[in-house]
């Protein structure tokens, strides 16, 4: 195929699609509604590229995830040949890892570095918090690791951090006034160590960019054209670095769906998207609006629902698919009770429309809610699989052995040094490994340069004999690395640590499945030598880079029948015939956290649109008036996203329980009532007569909740989305304390106050 020829392949889009593909030069934004076939229009777009002469070499693709690149160079593959592998295509993290391992000498980092996981971060910080002699309770790692992780989103260094007044004052508020002492100590020990977190492969980039022009000219000159995918979930640390990138050629294509930015809790800003114009005035917009996934009635529906954000992009998605059923709405009185009409639903769609178990996926909020919903399963004999639970890498015997490849590596890993060597038992004792950590901390170097020179230090001379015996076994491995490839050393390893034989021997049900993870695990690792279709190097620390950058998305699809459990979060880009929705209701979906302001709040918005457009042919939502939250059966309302569905696309389930817990009255599931919200019409309120509807007042907009430690009988409140109400009674004490309150428009209820959130009227 030449430049001349017309690319065959370019037959099969629509209008805007190709409209897309062809504009190949200068800044380009597409927006990709749900279901428009972005990913064909990003792999023919590259492919026309190839086709008109671009040297693949010179193009850089960047996706959400891993097996979108690998899809996508598989796809780009058949159109346009083995050019293909030539391109840069991959997540931020494995491509700016690629670029950190080529310079990472000027930064003075190991090109070997080691890529530290979520669990590393932890236990570092852990070590320092203990070194520090800090609350373990009070700076807890998970909260520690998010204000570092945010800071570095920002591009906020240690030594801006401790200069912020801004930082160190909500630190100070917090009682955590000591956050920033432990971020400088974090960010010396892993550079001490040679390693990287997540954020550094992003941060470090900028840095290499901005200290260092040569390598930004390098690369900009490198990339001549640049490819964004998801665009609406980059955070400010990767929008500097692709600003950087395109400065030079602006041959800048940017793909994504505002409607679908839902991951502020990570970093990422949806103003990157809405303000792209901002830094390319002359840029082109191509909107694909057409779904080929969905009926209409869940497009128009979804449709209905994101356009009462204002932060968007004007669209408007349409399909020309079947209308299909109206969406399904399952009422329960217990969570419980939920997750058995769900599960009663999947196996009588089954069995009536003659459908797999992979055909169905459950989505909701929380990890928490699949508690109940397994259980149901489980009692149906549904098979089922949860996606974000414990990853294959993260199970402690994989951990093992891949701390043993890590530190083969990289000698000066502190985690994988620390989590095996005293495993298998060699009988280097707690004791002596207490005294390397002191030492290492008084001589400011690392663990690794205390073992090799343990004779001379007096605390150690008891166990030296045994230090050495470890640091010569892992040089003996580290002399491998040139001349064995990945599965050759990884299984020596394994056989010469005495991993294999340790696991091998206990016959317990829980031990033959570590032995087999682990024989799964080497397999892993011989498939990826054997596979001719990677450019990769088949070399350990290849391999090493290749899984710390794997997440839950890159997973092999499961081929066995099963139903798929999972948040909304993770199943974004995935589609599904039928989607069930649990826990629509208000404090869980829309989150308690996101009613403090409108941009919480639209965020949540998007996150049901996303949750709806998952699926083809039938949705349903699901909602309970009471749920077991905290160790407490919580009174529950159901969702306000459910009252701003446009009540001619919905209908409500007629085995729904038939009773509210709320109000004491029973509804007839066949004749759901009929409520006014905010000017549209829903089905799922409660009445005050079976003949004329209560109107539901609109939620209250800026509303601030106060103090009510001092709340007493008759006090005049005010609830969000109860309106006006009188105080009848109060009682409990500390955390269960609660308030009776009769609400003009709701009825009596009785809230827990710690979640209550109310103001008073005076």
């Amino acid at each position: 195929m030449n430049p001349g020829e017309t690319a065959p392949f370019l037959d099969g889009l629509n209008e805007p699609q190709k409209q897309a593909v062809l504009q190949t030069e200068g800044p380009v934004m597409i927006v990709a509604g749900a279901g428009s076939g972005k990913t064909r229009v990003l792999t023919y777009r590259i492919a026309y590229m190839i086709h008109k002469g671009v040297d693949p070499f010179n193009i850089l693709a960047l996706t959400f995830t891993n097996k979108a690149a690998r899809e996508m160079r598989i796809r780009i593959e058949k159109a346009v040949g083995t050019e293909a592998r030539n391109i840069w295509m991959g997540t931020f993290h494995s491509v700016f890892a690629k670029i950190l391992r080529i310079e990472a000498d000027k930064l003075g980092y190991p090109s070997n570095f080691t890529i530290y996981d979520t669990d590393d971060s932890k236990s570092l910080i852990k070590t320092i918090v203990k070194e520090m002699k800090l609350d373990e309770k009070v700076y807890k790692p998970a909260y520690v690791l998010n204000r570092i992780s945010a800071a570095k989103n920002s591009l906020i260094t240690y030594k801006m951090y401790e200069s912020n007044d801004d930082l160190t004052a909500h630190d100070a508020v917090s009682s955590r006034p000591f956050i920033h002492k432990i971020y400088s100590t974090y960010a010396k020990r892993c550079f001490m160590a040679g390693a990287m977190d997540f954020d550094d492969l992003l941060i470090k980039t900028y840095e290499l960019f901005t200290k260092f022009p040569d390598a930004l000219n390098k690369y900009q000159h490198k990339f001549r054209y640049i490819m964004v995918d998801e665009y609406q979930d980059t955070n400010h640390c990767q929008y500097m670095i692709i600003k950087k990138l395109a400065a030079v050629n602006e041959n800048i294509c940017v793909v994504g769906d505002d409607a679908q930015s839902i991951y502020s809790f990570r970093g990422a800003t949806i103003r990157n998207i809405l303000n792209f114009e901002k830094d390319y005035p002359d840029l082109k917009v191509f909107k694909l609006e057409q779904n080929y996934r969905s009926t209409q009635t869940i497009v128009d529906a979804a449709g209905g629902i994101i356009a009462k954000n204002k932060d968007q992009i004007e669209k408007k998605v349409w399909t020309q698919n079947d209308l299909g059923e109206k969406i399904r709405i399952i009422r329960a009185v217990t969570d419980n009770e939920e997750a058995t009409l769900i599960a009663q639903s999947i196996f009588e769609e089954k069995m009536k429309n003659q459908l797999h178990n992979k055909d169905f996926a459950i989505l909701y909020r929380t990890n928490a809610q699949s508690r109940s919903l397994e259980e149901s399963l489980r009692k149906h004999n549904i098979p089922y699989r949860i996606y974000g639970g414990l990853s294959f890498y993260h199970r402690k015997e994989i951990k093992d052995l891949i701390a043993y490849l890590r530190l083969t590596v990289n000698h000066k890993d502190e985690e994988a040094l620390k989590r095996i060597i005293n495993y298998p038992a060699r009988g280097i004792g707690k004791t002596s490994l207490e005294r390397v950590q002191l030492l290492a901390a008084d001589q400011g170097i690392s663990w690794w340069e205390i073992l090799t020179a343990a004779e001379l230090f007096d605390d150690l001379r008891s166990a030296s004999g045994k230090l050495k015996d470890f640091v010569v076994m892992i040089k003996s491995f580290a002399t491998m690395l040139q001349k064995s490839d990945a599965y050759e050393l990884a299984m020596h390893i394994a056989k010469s640590t005495g991993i294999l034989k340790t696991l091998h021997e206990d016959k317990t049900v829980e031990g033959m499945n570590r032995y087999e993870n682990v024989v799964e695990l080497l397999n892993g690792i011989k498939e990826f030598v054997e596979d001719d279709t990677s450019e990769l190097e088949k070399t350990l620390p290849t391999y090493l880079q290749d899984i710390a950058l794997l997440t839950d998305a890159d997973k092999d699809d499961d081929n066995n029948d099963k139903v798929s459990l999972m948040t909304i979060h993770s199943a974004k880009g995935l589609e599904f015939a039928h989607v069930y929705m649990p826990g629509m209701e208000e404090n869980l979906f829309p989150s308690q956290m996101s009613l403090g302001n409108r941009q919480d709040l639209e965020e949540e918005r998007r996150l049901f649109y996303v949750g709806m457009t998952r699926a083809e042919k039938k949705l349903t939502l699901a909602f309970a008036h009471s749920r077991f939250r905290f160790g407490q059966l919580l009174p529950c309302e159901p969702s306000r996203f459910i009252s701003e569905l446009n009540e001619e696309f919905v209908a409500m389930d007629p085995k729904s329980s038939n009773q509210t817990s709320l109000r004491g009255r029973r509804i007839d599931s066949g004749t759901p009532e009929r409520i006014k919200s905010g000017g549209s019409t829903s089905r799922f309120g409660r009445s005050n007569s079976p003949t004329k509807p209560a109107p539901l007042p609109p939620v209250i907009k800026d509303f601030t909740p106060e103090d009510t430690s001092s709340i007493k009988q008759s006090d005049v409140v005010e609830h969000q989305r109860f309106g006006k109400g009188i105080v009848q009674l109060v009682d409990g004490e500390g955390l269960n304390r609660k308030a009776t309150i009769d609400f003009e428009s709701f009825g009596t209820k009785q809230l827990v106050l710690r979640f209550a959130k109310l103001r008073f009227i005076q």
